[in-house]
C-alpha cells in the first residue's frame, strides 16, 4: 500500500513537472497542426475573418493548377537530381577522411562542414555572383574555349534549376560526410582485420563489410536529405523567386506565394498536407528498401 502511494505521488509529481512543456507543446505544436488541417478544407483567407467549408475542393484544385504541377515536377527533379550525388560524394569523402593515410583530417572535416554553419541566404547570394555573366563559371567556360552563357545562369530556363542543384549539393555534402564518418567509426575494426587476414581486397571489404553495416546511417542520411530537399525554399526565394517562367518553382516556395502573398491560407494548407503525404510515402518506401535488420 505504501509502495502504491509512493508510486502515485511520483507519477503526479512527474506530470506536474512536465505540465508546462505539455501546455506549450499543445498550444504551439498540436493546435496549429490540427487547425491548419481543418483550414485545408475551407476557403479561409487572411484578408477576411469569414470562411466556408469547401470539402476537398482545395485538394482537387491542385491537380488543375498548372503552377502547382510545375512546382511538383521541379521539386521531384530537384530531389532525384541531388540526393544520389550528395549521398555518393559524402560517402566517398567520409571513407577518405576515415582512412589512415590522410593527413590533417580535422582540417578537412572543418572545411567540408563549414557551409553547413553558414546561412543558406549568404551561400545563395555568393553563388548568384558566381553564376553571373562575369562570374566564375562563365570565366571557366571561356578558359576552356567554350561559349559563356549570356547574362546569368539563373536567368535561363534550361540552366536555372540545374545551377541551384549544383549549389545545393556543394553546400550539403559536408553535413552528410560527418554523419557517414560517425557511422564508419562505429564499425568494429576487428572485422576489417579479420577480412585482411583472409586476403579480402579493399573493394570486397567495402561492399561486404562497410556498406552493409552502414545501412542504418545510409537510410538516415537519405531520409533526412529527402525531407530537406522536398522542403527547399531559401535557395529559390533568394536566387530566382521561382523564375524564370516558373522553371525553378518548388512546392514550398509556391506554398509561400499562395499563403503569404495571395493570402489563400486554406489552399496553402492543402498544399502543405499534400507535401507531408508525399514525404511520408517516399520515406516509407526508402525505409522498406534501405533499413537494415537489427544485428
Amino acid at each position: 500500500m505504501v509502495i502504491l502511494k509512493r508510486k502515485t505521488r511520483y507519477n503526479v509529481e512527474t506530470f506536474l513537472l512536465l505540465l508546462p512543456f505539455l501546455i506549450l507543446f499543445a498550444v504551439f505544436g498540436v493546435f496549429p497542426i490540427a487547425y491548419s488541417f481543418f483550414m485545408s478544407f475551407t476557403d479561409y483567407s487572411a484578408l477576411s475573418p469569414n470562411f466556408n467549408f469547401v470539402g476537398l475542393k482545395n485538394y482537387i484544385r491542385m491537380f488543375h493548377d498548372e503552377v502547382f504541377l510545375t512546382a511538383l515536377k521541379n521539386t521531384v527533379l530537384f530531389v532525384v537530381g541531388t540526393i544520389p550525388f550528395t549521398t555518393v560524394i559524402s560517402l566517398l569523402l567520409a571513407v577518405l577522411i576515415n582512412s589512415k593515410f590522410l593527413p590533417l583530417k580535422d582540417l578537412f572535416k572543418a572545411g567540408f562542414f563549414l557551409p553547413t554553419v553558414v546561412s543558406m541566404v549568404v551561400i545563395s547570394t555568393t553563388w548568384m555572383y558566381l553564376y553571373s555573366a562575369d562570374g566564375f563559371f562563365n570565366k571557366m567556360l571561356e578558359f576552356f574555349g567554350m561559349n559563356p552563357i549570356p547574362t546569368s545562369w539563373l536567368a535561363h530556363t534550361k540552366t536555372a534549376l540545374l545551377s541551384i542543384m549544383i549549389m545545393d549539393v556543394w553546400a550539403a555534402i559536408g553535413y552528410y560526410t560527418i554523419l557517414f564518418l560517425a557511422g564508419l567509426q562505429s564499425i568494429p575494426q576487428q572485422l576489417y582485420e579479420a577480412a585482411a587476414i583472409d586476403g579480402a581486397s579493399k573493394s570486397k571489404i567495402f561492399f561486404k563489410i562497410t556498406l552493409p553495416l552502414l545501412k542504418p546511417t545510409l537510410y538516415f542520411v537519405i531520409a533526412l536529405n529527402t525531407i530537406r530537399s522536398f522542403q527547399i525554399f531559401s535557395e529559390i526565394f533568394t536566387m530566382t523567386g521561382g523564375g524564370p517562367m516558373n522553371s525553378t518553382q518548388t512546392i514550398v516556395h509556391y506554398l509561400y506565394i499562395v499563403g503569404f502573398r495571395n493570402f489563400e491560407m486554406g489552399y496553402a494548407s492543402a498544399i502543405a498536407y499534400v507535401l507531408v503525404l508525399i514525404i511520408f510515402l517516399v520515406t516509407l518506401v526508402q525505409g522498406k528498401l534501405l533499413r537494415s535488420e537489427s544485428i
